[in-house]
């Protein structure tokens, strides 16, 4: 079963990709696009209305870079701890301009996956924002994290600002391009460094130089045929590898306006703003989507030609809400952060329900074998889009690079003979009952099917008598597993995979990423 290709997708083999248009940094990107979009036009805001320009962000990025300058040396990974507003940008590339990393933040993981994420990162500066920290009650993390970092707060740097260092922001946006390059920076240097969600352990820093990045842009610009007349609305954080890299630089590299929302978790708000901004392209995942679904009005979402979603698999009931009501489709993608992030998507013209679509141009796949599993492997991946390392908490600052390029993505998949990828599950997401392999996100969407308004887990336990059992974790009231037994008996669903116990919950815990918190889970199945 061991099977690589490198066979790209009908829809991108007449489109080759042209490696001149990744091979350089992101803030080179950013000056290529001014060059060629103008100056003037605007490419990002936020829900304070007042869009920045090329012109302005690059001006905001020399002054606030030299800022950071002072107080870091160059390839020092920075934090970044800031919503999605757009300011986001110029601190952003900012720090590119002037040879620094971005090192993105989760603010949602935490104080201890926080903490651990600096000292991963060798991170000694975080920039941050009090407004920020005010309204999202992060005063106790940011006091947590004072006692190892040194935070910059954006409204002190610019209080500090002289009108001799404004004026030096004005004359060097227009040598940005050679002031860029005395730093040094390369096209295969360290862009960014992403963190996963510790879910699995403590968080992991993810390396990802500028290329992986701009490559990743291409591949999928040239997949979903995004144009510069397009507007993007998006609600995923930038510490999110979808929310950067589809939400933050692709628009900046093709001239799209994008408009950025701090939270995707104001259901009853973002439709509306979906309207007023009349956008084009919506990007989130299932469970966002579901909210807005359910609170938007009928003609909110009449502007959207495009939603993509990834990091879940699109439920049933979602895909027909948005189907019945507003006669949207929704595009599944499949990504990691390893990857910058999108491995592969359905598209208008190739799609396929229940699979993430195929692997993106330039890429290449091999699944190997797992003990228990007839069909299907464990998904391997490489391309110019994948991550040069990691860096583990172990060894601080230490890249570890990726292996031959190859990357073990940890998912179960099937690929059919047209290319068309269907996940079967995380490789940690199998259980063993009574010698058998038991596919938990299959079991999980069985419930789902059963009973598809609500939402639920499954999550496996240690059993003495069958080393492991199932147990649901639901936010259906009332759940019986009788129900379960008898809605498997009608429709030829081995009982193997029916859970022994059921636990209800108000609402299961998620990530900030929108990813249902399974740690988490196991832990309320545990106790319970």
């Amino acid at each position: 079963m061991d099977m690589p290709t490198d066979t790209p997708s009908p829809a991108t083999a007449a489109i080759p990709l042209d490696p001149r248009r990744w091979k350089k940094t992101l803030f080179g990107m950013l000056l290529d696009s001014r060059a060629r979009f103008g100056g003037s036009r605007p490419v990002i805001e936020d829900t304070q209305r007042k869009p920045l320009t090329y012109d302005r962000v690059v001006l905001g990025a020399m002054v606030l870079g030299r800022a950071f300058a002072r107080l870091t040396k160059p390839r020092e990974r920075v934090g970044i701890l800031l919503p999605n507003v757009a300011t986001v940008a110029p601190v952003f590339f900012g720090l590119s301009a002037f040879g620094r990393v971005p090192a993105m933040l989760n603010f949602t993981a935490g104080p201890k996956n926080i903490a651990s994420a600096c000292v991963t990162g060798e991170i000694r500066v975080v920039v941050t924002s009090r407004r920020f920290v005010a309204e999202g009650k992060l005063e106790e993390l940011v006091a947590a994290l004072e006692k190892t970092v040194t935070i910059v707060w954006l409204e002190d740097v610019g209080k500090r600002l002289s009108r001799f260092d404004k004026l030096a922001g004005v004359v060097s946006s227009w040598f940005a391009r050679s002031i860029h390059a005395r730093t040094g920076a390369k096209s295969d240097d360290v862009g960014v460094l992403l963190f996963t969600s510790g879910s699995e352990g403590v968080p992991k820093g993810v390396a990802l130089s500028h290329e992986n990045i701009l490559c990743n842009v291409e591949q999928f610009l040239r997949t979903l045929a995004l144009s510069p007349e397009d507007s993007l609305f998006n609600p995923l954080p930038v510490f999110h590898s979808y929310g950067m890299t589809v939400g933050l630089v692709a628009p900046f590299s093709i001239g799209m306006r994008v408009f950025f929302y701090p939270t995707p978790l104001h259901y009853k708000q973002i439709p509306a703003l979906i309207k007023e901004s009349q956008s084009t392209i919506l990007i989130g995942t299932d469970t966002f989507a579901a909210g807005w679904g359910r609170q938007a009005e009928d003609d909110h979402f009449a502007s959207l030609r495009l939603v993509v979603l990834g990091a879940e698999r699109i439920k049933p009931a979602t895909r027909t809400l948005w189907r019945d009501r507003f006669g949207i489709e929704l595009f599944e993608g499949y990504g990691a952060t390893e990857a910058a992030p999108v491995i592969a998507a359905n598209t208008p013209l190739y799609h396929r329900d229940g699979t993430v679509g195929r692997l993106l141009p330039g890429m290449s796949y091999r699944l190997e074998p797992v003990p228990g599993l007839d069909e299907g492997g464990r998904l391997w991946i490489t391309g110019p889009n994948v991550m040069m390392g990691y860096i583990r908490v172990e060894k601080p600052g230490v890249l570890e690079a990726t292996a031959d390029g190859w990357h073990d993505t940890g998912d179960i998949v099937e690929v059919d003979a047209e290319g068309y990828i269907t996940i079967r599950g995380r490789a940690k997401r199998f259980a063993k009952i009574g010698g058998e392999m038991i596919s938990l996100a299959a079991a999980e969407a069985y419930v789902a099917q059963v009973w598809p308004d609500e939402a639920h887990a499954m999550v496996a336990v240690p059993d003495e008598k069958k080393g492991e059992q199932l147990v649901l974790v639901t936010e259906r009231a009332g759940a019986s597993r009788d129900a379960l037994v008898e809605a498997a008996r009608l429709h030829g669903v081995a009982e193997i995979m029916l859970p022994r116990r059921i636990v209800h919950v108000e609402a299961l815990p998620m990530l900030g990423t929108g990813k249902t918190d399974y740690p988490a889970i196991a832990e309320i199945a545990k106790a319970r």
